[in-house]
C-alpha cells in the first residue's frame, strides 16, 4: 500500500460565480423544488437561497402561488454517490437504506432523523449486562480490557451512528484514555463515554462542565484529590487541569481570528491566550474535588486486598464533589478560598468551589476563541484536515449563534459542519487539498458494521488493539496522552504537505510499520482469522448473494466503503485481480467468501479508500 501526499495543485476553490452557475435546481411534482449538490465557496448563504430560508442547507419555506405556505424544500443527493459519502461523514458507516431515505427526502431530514434517535444502548447498561459492577470483589477492579468490549460494541454494531460518530470527534477533543486509569477503568471511561454521547448534540457549556467534573478525567488531569495551598508544607494546587483545559479543551494556545487564522502582533508573532499567571490562578478553581459519596455507595474491603478500601464501581459515575459533607476527606474543606484570577477574570477571595467554577467555566466558554478553535477541529474530525478561513468562520458563527441566540448549540454546530457547501460540492473530489486520512478505528468500526459482525460470545471479548506492529495501531478512548492520537496542526516532515503548508493530522500514526500492519491486521481480521485478539466475526450475508458476480460486488464496496470513489485504474486493478479467481453462484459458501475477502481487502487497502474525500 502507498500512502500518498497531496499533489501540488492548491486550485480547487469555487468563486460565486462558479457557484450560483453550477447550482442545480431540478422539479420534483408536487413535492416542491428540491436544490440538489449546491457546490463550495458561497456558503451557507448560498444553500438557504436555494433552499428558501434555513440554516445551512435546511428547510425553507415560501409563498406559493394561492397564498399559503409552500412545502419546505431541502438540499437532496442527486446520486448515491454524493448520499453515501454524506452519511460516511456524519456516521460510522452507510447503508442502501440511508442511501434511499436520504436521496427521497434531503440531507437535512436525515440527518435530524439520525440526530433525534432515543440513545438505545449505554455503556453503563452495556457493563452492568456483563455482570461487571455486581461482583463484590476486585475482580474487575484493575481490568481495562472490559472498557475495549464496550466501546467496540457501541461502535461497531447498534443505532445512534451519527451520535456515536461525534461522541468520538469529541472524546479526540475532551481526551480521557483509559491508559491511565487504574481503579475501575472500565467503569470510569464508560461513564466518560456516555456523558460524550449524550451531549454529543447538546450544548457545549455543559460538557465542558461534566467532563470537568468526571472521576475519570479527574484521575487522568489530577483533579481528583487536588488540594489547596498549605504555605507550611509548600504545596501548591496541581495546575495539570488548569492548564489543558485551557491549552485543549476551549481556548487553544493562541488568539484566533473567527475563521480560526492566528492573530499576530505588530512584530508578526502570535498573541498567546494565556500567561503561567493564569494557568496558576485557574488551578485554584479545581481544588477541592473528591469522589462524590451521594446515595447509598459503600467502601468495599474484598479479601484478596485486605489492606485496601476499594469503592464501588458505580461510584465513577458520580460527578466529583468538593462538598465536604460527600466527599472524602469527610468534613475537610480542601478547595482554595484564595482569590483567583485569569483570562481578565477575578473571583474574590472567599467564594466557595461551586461558584468558583461556574466563574470560571463560564470566562472559558465566553472566549472569543472557543468557536474557531472548537470548530475548526470538529471539521478535521469529520471532513477535511484543512477547511478554508470561509468555511471555518460559517461554523464558529453558528457556534457563537445557533440562530436562536443560543451559543454553544453543537447539535447546530455540527449540523452546520456536514451541511455547508464546502463539504458537499463536488469539486472538491479532485482538489488534492481537501479531504483527510481515515483513521484507522474509523476503517474498522466500518467495516464491521458494512459486512455485519457479530459478537461469538454476545460480550465483544475485544483486545487493546493499539500495538502498531501487529495491530491496528488505533483503540478508542486509548489516546497514548492528553494531546490525542495526533495533533491538529502536524504535517508529515519532508512531505508534500509539508511543502504546500497542508496539515495532515492523522499522518501522525503513519509509517513504514503502521502502514505493513494495518494492511496485515485487516487481512486477518477480514478472513475471520482476529480470533486471538476478539470474538466478532462477518457474517457478509449480503456480499454473499453477489460474490459470483464481480461487477455487482465491486460496485456494492465502492459505493458503501468510498462512497463511489476508486478510481477508474483501481476499480479495473481490482476487478481483475477478482476475475482471475471468480466463483460460480453454485460454488460454495467458502470459495464465495474467499472472493468476498479478497475483494473487501483489496478496496480497504486502495488509496482512494484510505483518504476519504
Amino acid at each position: 500500500m502507498e500512502y500518498k501526499e497531496p499533489e501540488e495543485n492548491l486550485t480547487g476553490q469555487l468563486d460565486e460565480e462558479d457557484a450560483i452557475a453550477e447550482l442545480q435546481v431540478e422539479e420534483s411534482g408536487s413535492s416542491g423544488t428540491k436544490a440538489i449538490a449546491a457546490p463550495a465557496a458561497v456558503a451557507l448563504g448560498l444553500a438557504t437561497a436555494a433552499c428558501g430560508g434555513g440554516s445551512g442547507a435546511g428547510t425553507g419555506g415560501g409563498t406559493g402561488t394561492g397564498g399559503g405556505p409552500t412545502a419546505p424544500t431541502f438540499l437532496t443527493p442527486d446520486t448515491d454517490q454524493q448520499a453515501a459519502r454524506f452519511a460516511l461523514r456524519a456516521g460510522l458507516s452507510v447503508s442502501p437504506s440511508d442511501i434511499a431515505e436520504m436521496r427521497s427526502d434531503g440531507y437535512e431530514p436525515w440527518l435530524d432523523r439520525e440526530i433525534s434517535q432515543a440513545i438505545e444502548l449505554t455503556a453503563e447498561q452495556f457493563l452492568s449486562g456483563l455482570g461487571f459492577e455486581e461482583v463484590t470483589d476486585d475482580q474487575f477492579f484493575f481490568r481495562s480490557d472490559p472498557a475495549d468490549y464496550m466501546i467496540w460494541n457501541q461502535l461497531l454494531t447498534g443505532g445512534n451512528s451519527v451520535r456515536k460518530r461525534a461522541a468520538l470527534a469529541l472524546s479526540e477533543f475532551f481526551v480521557v484514555s483509559v491508559n491511565n486509569i487504574t481503579f475501575w477503568p472500565s467503569t470510569s471511561i464508560g461513564a466518560y463515554w456516555d456523558i460524550l454521547k449524550a451531549g454529543a448534540f447538546g450544548n457545549f457549556r455543559e460538557v465542558l462542565e461534566e467532563v470537568t467534573l468526571n472521576a475519570a478525567m479527574g484521575v487522568f488531569l489530577n483533579t481528583l484529590g487536588n488540594r489547596k495551598a498549605d504555605p507550611a508544607t509548600g504545596r501548591v494546587p496541581d495546575e495539570n487541569f488548569g492548564r489543558e483545559v485551557m491549552q485543549l479543551f476551549s481556548i487553544g494556545l493562541f488568539e484566533l481570528e473567527l475563521d480560526g487564522t492566528v492573530r499576530t502582533d505588530s512584530a508578526g508573532d502570535p498573541i498567546e491566550t494565556y500567561t503561567n499567571d493564569d494557568v496558576t490562578g485557574i488551578a485554584k478553581v479545581f481544588t477541592g474535588y473528591d469522589y462524590n459519596f451521594s446515595g447509598d455507595i459503600q467502601i468495599l474491603s474484598p479479601p484478596s486486598l485486605p489492606n485496601a478500601q476499594i469503592p464501588e464501581a458505580r461510584l465513577l459515575r458520580n460527578p466529583m464533589t468538593a462538598d465536604p459533607a460527600l466527599r472524602p476527606p469527610i468534613g475537610e474543606d480542601t478547595h482554595s478560598l484564595e482569590e483567583k484570577s485569569f483570562l481578565g477574570a477575578t473571583i474574590p477571595a472567599g467564594t466557595g468551589a461551586t461558584e468558583s467554577l461556574r466563574i470560571a467555566l463560564d470566562t472559558l466558554f465566553d472566549h472569543p476563541n472557543v468557536a474557531p478553535f472548537f470548530g475548526k477541529q470538529m471539521i478535521q474530525r469529520l471532513v477535511t484536515s484543512n477547511p478554508s478561513p470561509a468555511y471555518v468562520r460559517r461554523v464558529a458563527e453558528v457556534f457563537n449563534n445557533n440562530g436562536s441566540g443560543t451559543r454553544g448549540d453543537l447539535r447546530a454546530v455540527f449540523k452546520a459542519i456536514l451541511l455547508d457547501d464546502e463539504a458537499l460540492s463536488d469539486a472538491s473530489l479532485n482538489d488534492p487539498t481537501f479531504g483527510k486520512l481515515r483513521e484507522p478505528m474509523l476503517r474498522f468500526a466500518q467495516w464491521g458494521r458494512t459486512v455485519g459482525v457479530e459478537s461469538e460470545t454476545g460480550a465483544w471479548l475485544m483486545q487493546n488493539l493499539s500495538e502498531r506492529s501487529n495491530r491496528l495501531g488505533q483503540s478508542p478512548l486509548r489516546s497514548p496522552s492528553v494531546f490525542n492520537f495526533f495533533r491538529p496542526g502536524y504535517t508529515p516532515a519532508n512531505s508534500q504537505a509539508a511543502e504546500n503548508n497542508l496539515l495532515a493530522p492523522e499522518f501522525q500514526l503513519v509509517n513504514e510499520t503502521t502502514a505493513a500492519s494495518y494492511l496485515n491486521f485487516m487481512e486477518r481480521t477480514i478472513d475471520g482469522l482476529g480470533g486471538w485478539m476478539f470474538d466478532v466475526k462477518a457474517t457478509y450475508e449480503q456480499e454473499l448473494l453477489i460474490a459470483h458476480d464481480t461487477a455487482a460486488l465491486l460496485d456494492r464496496l465502492d459505493l458503501l466503503l468510498t462512497a463511489g470513489q476508486l478510481s477508474d485504474f483501481a476499480r479495473s486493478t481490482i476487478s481483475s485481480a477478482l476475475d482471475a479467481t471468480s466463483v460460480a453462484e453454485t460454488d460454495s459458501r467458502d470459495a464465495k467468501l474467499n472472493q468476498i475477502h479478497r475483494a473487501v481487502m483489496l478496496v480497504m487497502a486502495s488509496n482512494d479508500y484510505l483518504i476519504q474525500k
